[in-house]
């Protein structure tokens, strides 16, 4: 989290476990560059992207390793496992840890049971820990239902998380109650590849409107044709106060001859 505003700008790269080397992070050490240079405070990847990636020579982030996985291959892709320790992320030089949980699936309850194992060690060590809820299956309205949402949200911080990400409930009203159910900061998710940059600006702005925490949205950046000023932009939404005007000021900027400068 930004020591000043509080807020973050978190962006995952863990895809390569679920659905393989899609475009934006097949040469992940490139596209960590990218998002140093951006301005984002931290990136999620797994395990094995640690060796290959940012620690040993420039910019430096906010490490967090991702314990959960599934593929799209699988008959329940919902299905999480645990795929890494809380104490594997620490010897890796993890700054914190993330786990996905998906409720309202047939295996909810061992996901839940990962979860607790999980925060209690990231408690006994003392590393953050952010959860990622979806409502995904059994009786719930939709993925995006509020309702819904604030349920994960609020499970989250029920067992122990230090930072929540969700979906976003679609409107700031909506998304406020899901915030303020939580006792610890609540980041967005950004899920498929949006439609147009205003769709997704605004879903950022909506979010810091109704007292989000930032963000945690990854092919919304590392698929964009411009990912550096993406990550800038939506910085400046997030920490600075910007208008979505702003953001699109930052956006149009031409780029150099040689392309996006790193």
């Amino acid at each position: 989290m930004d020591r000043n505003t509080g807020n973050a700008v978190i962006v995952p790269m863990d895809h390569g476990v679920s659905v393989g080397p899609i475009y934006g992070i097949t040469d992940m050490k490139r596209t960590i560059d990218k998002v140093c240079e951006g301005g984002a405070n931290a990136i999620v990847i797994h395990k094995g992207i640690v060796p290959a990636g940012h620690r040993k020579s420039g910019k430096d982030i906010g490490l967090i390793v991702h314990l959960s996985g599934s593929t799209a291959f699988s008959v329940r892709p919902n299905a999480k496992s645990l795929v890494c320790s809380v104490e594997e992320a620490i010897r890796l030089g993890a700054d914190g840890v993330s786990i996905h949980v998906n409720i309202g699936d047939d295996l909810e309850r061992e996901m839940l049971r990962d979860f607790g194992r999980v925060s209690r060690d990231a408690s006994y060590w003392g590393i953050p820990l952010l959860a990622m809820v979806y409502p995904r299956g059994g009786s719930f309205k939709g993925e995006y239902d509020p309702d819904a949402i604030a349920h994960a949200a609020r499970l989250g911080s029920e067992l122990g998380a230090d930072i929540i990400k969700v979906s976003y409930s679609g409107d700031v009203e909506s998304f406020r109650r899901v915030v303020e159910c939580c006792h610890v900061p609540v980041v967005i998710a950004g899920g498929e590849k949006m439609g147009s940059d205003d769709e997704i600006l605004s879903v950022v702005k909506g979010s810091i409107d109704a007292g989000g925490a930032g963000l945690s949205i990854g092919r919304n950046i590392f698929q964009h044709k411009k990912p550096i000023r993406m990550i800038r932009a939506m910085a400046a939404l997030v920490h600075d106060g910007a208008s979505i005007d702003d953001a699109r000021e930052i956006l149009a900027r031409p780029l150099p001859e040689n392309g996006e400068p790193l």
